[in-house]
């Protein structure tokens, strides 16, 4: 497994050893060893699993600390352009964001760490959005920003989202306190 770091400190891109031939492929999602290796001890303790039409945009998400989630994440049908924003005080990268298109067809995983808020748009049909966390769900501690916060400006590729209800609320990066601190 290929990990490769992005300009935002401690959200990395995975490009896995995928073996093909005429019957298929075969490939190694998660292995806890190699993640030990590159200095990423996360004890994942649950999988989670969505599936959505075309437009359908989940996020800006996260959950607030001591609950705050790790995710790696991947597309098993379809595709999807994710897009996570650092939110840890402190950080160089505070407020800004990166985008990044995964599917089933490039195989790509997005490694995305505490402190960061995480959305996707699907761009296909019945697409499959597969991920690990190392943190229960916790209500009382879910949070979230706009997809369409002005201070964030990210280019999503669906301007018209199908959106919940929950979503459509989320407030503003300059109306929220963010919990989270970076830790270099």
């Amino acid at each position: 497994m290929q990990f490769t770091p992005t300009d935002l400190p401690g959200v990395f891109l995975l490009k896995p050893k995928v073996f093909g031939d005429e019957r298929g492929f075969f490939m190694e999602s998660y292995n806890a060893r190699l993640f030990a290796e590159q200095g990423l001890n996360i004890p994942f303790i649950q999988d989670n699993h969505a599936k959505s039409g075309v437009g359908v945009l989940r996020g800006l998400h996260f959950q607030r600390p001591p609950m705050a989630q790790t995710k790696l994440v991947r597309v098993t049908a379809g595709s999807v352009y994710d897009a996570v924003v650092d939110l840890r005080k402190g950080s160089p990268t505070y407020g800004q964001w990166r985008g990044f298109t995964l599917s089933a067809e490039n195989f790509l995983q997005l490694l995305v760490p505490q402190g960061f808020a995480h959305g996707y748009v699907t761009l296909e049909p019945d697409t499959e959005f597969q991920y690990k966390v190392d943190n229960y769900y916790a209500p009382e501690l879910d949070g979230g920003l706009r997809w369409d916060d002005p201070t964030l400006a990210i280019d999503w590729p669906v301007k018209t989202p199908n959106l919940s209800a929950k979503d459509k609320l989320l407030p503003l990066l300059s109306d929220f306190d963010s919990p989270f601190r970076f830790q270099a």
